[in-house]
């Protein structure tokens, strides 16, 4: 016999969405339990860019100074090497925030802080190792919840069920939802190379001709990712490691005496790139916020602050009706009329960045940069465009939900 809970509120995936939903309504008085089938939250090549608006939601939430005591690295400003030119391309110093950066944060180190202060309210639970594999449906409506655990078969029964499981979502796959999927070009290798005193600061990137080099600083070492054209991978291996290592060089000189650390295939891991949504983002006791409702690319980092920014607007919209018992289906699709025009925008410019710029074919000198790129160089006002649009998103979302103490 599988042990039996019940919750108002049941969140399958301990992730920024998920975790953020759950401490958002636990704070809002709703009992909540969050289920993440890891036994921890470490999981490397995870993006950890903390946005300005995902920073201005802490202070409203009165965590900021305690959140900045964190191990992190401030930017203040976006630059590139393009072409072998470095070019400033956003600047953070303008926003109306709080905090005129992107904070580089482990996402491990986001989600402890977060559960941490979650578990302060009474109405929170949060269980590991727990993994969802199947939904309790009684006539049409969810309903709750099976999960394995390693005490056994766990039914959670809740008023409400929030998918935040990531792209491969078993319970937007079990829910039954159609998906609309948009094809990229690209995928990414991740993998590690050690950081040495004197490297350069952090960038935005190194672009060549249509191919991209990332390296995102983790103090120690360089969490690098190199796009590649979509199932690239095997001609990639094909060519062998040397050839593969001479390459990450040409974008980045300093990396030449590491780049042997790189010397077994089982170091690079593929991250298969997709940008996908649902076309419904509910069912009758069902709500898929984050990458379940709306896989996105790496491009620009926006992914954690766009699925934090869908748990912030299900808190505002849900929580004082969830508090005291079931929400409709119209009230959850008041949820995705919010967060579904933001999401279209930020997955429109990502399908474009990916087909005519990341992939775009040279022209022109092989120094030359491209025009877009000139005009960022030449009037820096330019700069807060593209600082708004990845800072702040083109809705960003603020904290409204109520407290009940």
């Amino acid at each position: 016999m599988a042990n039996k809970m019940q919750a108002r509120c049941a969140i399958v995936g301990g992730g920024p969405a998920g975790m953020m939903a759950g401490y958002l309504l636990a704070r809002a008085c709703v009992p909540v339990i969050v289920l993440e089938k890891h036994a921890d939250f470490f999981r490397d090549f995870r993006g950890d860019t903390i946005h300005p608006s995902t920073l201005e939601l802490m202070h409203e939430l009165g965590l900021l100074d305690e959140f900045l005591k964190q191990p992190h690295q401030e930017l203040r400003e976006l630059r590139a090497v393009v072409n072998g030119q470095p070019v400033p391309v956003a600047d953070f110093t303008k926003l109306p925030t709080h905090c005129k950066f992107i904070a580089f944060m482990p996402q491990w180190d986001f989600l402890n802080f977060l559960s941490s202060h979650a578990k302060r309210f009474q109405t929170f639970q949060l269980y590991m190792e727990t993994e969802v594999v199947d939904l309790l449906i009684e006539d049409s409506r969810v309903v709750g919840v099976r999960a394995k655990t390693p005490r056994g078969e766990l039914e959670v029964h809740a008023d409400l069920v929030i998918s935040a499981d990531g792209r491969h979502s078993i319970v937007h796959t079990r829910g039954g939802f159609k998906q609309c999927e948009f094809g990229v070009p690209i995928d990414v290798l991740w993998m590690r190379i050690s950081k040495k005193q004197g490297d350069p600061k952090q960038t935005l990137g190194f672009f060549q001709h249509g191919k991209l080099l990332v390296l995102l600083d983790r103090d120690d070492y360089w969490q690098c990712g190199f796009v590649i054209p979509k199932g690239g991978f095997d001609e990639i291996k094909a060519r062998g490691l040397p050839e593969f290592q001479n390459e990450l060089v040409s974008f980045a000189d300093f990396l030449r005496d590491r780049v042997a650390e790189l010397d077994d295939w089982s170091k690079i891991k593929l991250l298969t790139v997709q940008i996908n949504r649902l076309r419904d983002w509910c069912r009758e006791g069902l709500l898929c916020i984050g990458d379940s409702a709306h896989a996105m690319s790496p491009a620009g980092g926006v992914g954690i602050n766009l699925a934090i920014q869908d748990a912030v607007a299900t808190a505002n919209l849900l929580a004082e009706k969830l508090r005291s018992g079931p929400v409709s289906v119209d009230d959850l699709r008041k949820v995705q009329t919010r967060r579904e025009w933001p999401t279209r925008l930020i997955q429109g410019m990502q399908v474009f960045i990916h087909r005519r710029v990341v992939t775009g074919r040279a022209s022109g000198r092989k120094n030359s940069l491209p025009f877009v790129v000139r005009l960022l160089k030449w009037f820096p006002v330019l700069r807060q465009l593209p600082a708004r649009f990845i800072g702040l998103g083109p809705r960003p979302e603020h904290f409204r939900s109520p407290t009940v103490t």
